[in-house]
């Protein structure tokens, strides 16, 4: 899977996953500490994050990090 792939099937799965959980980019954001349009961006594709980042994103969803990294 490209680069590109790889991030906007990684963002799909977190924006699916917050969506599950009921909550909105912003409650993530803040539990993130980071601002509401980065969550935005990662969602979209168009921002990697670092392993520490996607830990704490999996954690807070309840998933593991390679459940936000495989396409479904």
């Amino acid at each position: 899977m490209d680069e590109n792939k790889v991030l906007k099937v990684f963002g799909f799965n977190i924006k699916v996953e917050r969506m599950k959980k009921g909550l909105t980019q912003a409650q993530l954001a803040e539990m993130l500490n980071v601002h509401e349009k980065h969550i935005c961006k990662i969602e979209t594709g168009k921002q990697n994050v670092t392993l520490k980042t996607l830990n704490k994103i999996a954690n807070i969803l309840g998933v593991t990090e390679s459940n936000l990294l495989v396409e479904k």
